[in-house]
Formats: C-alpha cells, sequence, structure tokens
C-alpha cells in the first residue's frame, strides 16, 4: 500500500511540496551580569561595546529542528566590566522538502534572522533593567555572516574552523 500524503503534501511530478513553519519562539537561556555594581555607576558612561552572535541548530526529528541564536553583549569602561549580557533565544521550526544545502542555508541564516527581533529585545530589557541605558543592537545580515561561516569552512583548516551548525 502506497504512503498517504496529506493533501497538497506532494507536488506535480510526485516530489515534495516544500514547508516550513515556525512552531515555536522561546527565551532558552539569559544571564546579566555587572561584576562592577555600584561603582561602574559613579563615572561617565562612554563604554566601549562588544557584541558577539553564535548560532546552532540540531535535528529533533525528520521535519522538525531547533535553532539557537546567542548574543553576548559587553559592555566596558576602560578595563573594567560594567555588564555582560548573554541571550539564548531559540526556535522550533518544521521544515520538509528541501534538499540539503538550502536546508541547511534554512537553519543557518533564515531561522537565527526570525530569532533575532526576539533576542535583540531581550537584550534591551535586561540591559534596561540593569540600571543603563537602552541598548539597541543593530540590524544583522545573517545571510552575509552564513557566507563567511561556509567559505572559512571550505578555505580554512579543519583545525581552525569550527564544525557547522547541527553538526558539532
Amino acid at each position: 500500500m502506497a504512503e498517504q500524503q496529506p493533501e497538497g503534501a506532494r507536488g506535480q511530478g510526485g516530489e515534495e511540496k516544500q514547508q516550513f513553519a515556525i512552531h515555536k519562539i522561546y527565551l532558552k537561556d539569559s544571564s546579566f551580569e555587572i561584576p562592577n555594581a555600584p561603582e561602574i555607576f559613579r563615572g561617565e558612561w562612554k563604554p566601549k561595546i562588544d557584541v558577539d552572535l553564535g548560532m546552532d541548530w540540531k535535528k529533533l526529528d525528520d521535519e522538525t529542528y531547533e535553532t539557537t541564536l546567542r548574543v553576548t553583549v559587553t559592555a566596558k569602561l576602560d578595563d573594567r566590566t560594567a555588564y555582560l549580557c548573554e541571550v539564548l533565544q531559540a526556535g522550533v521550526f518544521g521544515v520538509s522538502g528541501f534538499d540539503e544545502r538550502t536546508l541547511d542555508a534554512l537553519l543557518g541564516s533564515y531561522c537565527p534572522a526570525n530569532l533575532f527581533p526576539y533576542a535583540r529585545e531581550a537584550v534591551s530589557d535586561l540591559v534596561g533593567k540593569g540600571g543603563f541605558p537602552q541598548m539597541l543592537l543593530g540590524p544583522v545580515n545573517f545571510e552575509a555572516l552564513y557566507m563567511q561561516r561556509k567559505k572559512q569552512q571550505k578555505g580554512g583548516d579543519a583545525a581552525e574552523s569550527p564544525a557547522p551548525p547541527g553538526q558539532a
């Protein structure tokens, strides 16, 4: 007996129809530290801000994946850390009908881009509640970051380049 597909699950010629769905977006973890409080509030506020982004994904079942976006913001006044804020924003995505290369691009670029506005809001809330001026993260081109990471993986030494997302 042939496997039954839901209506519209197969396109013309019998190929599987491409489908993408956001099942859940959630704050997986967050951390906010002010290691030099309360002294850090007494000086002039002209910090050096460093923003670090990371992403990873893992397969949950045949058509379901979790993508996690890590945003770490460090603010320093001279050599003293004013605050350290880290947010892990995650989402569960349903993905089917895509070839391996397109699937990797979806999970490594498109999904983190969907998560970023939520992570940006979480960072802004944490920094504000920590007593600091509002922290608004600028736009990020996740497609360019994805392409850069792929280029490093192809050209870099295996010891130097990290494992691809979802394969670490």
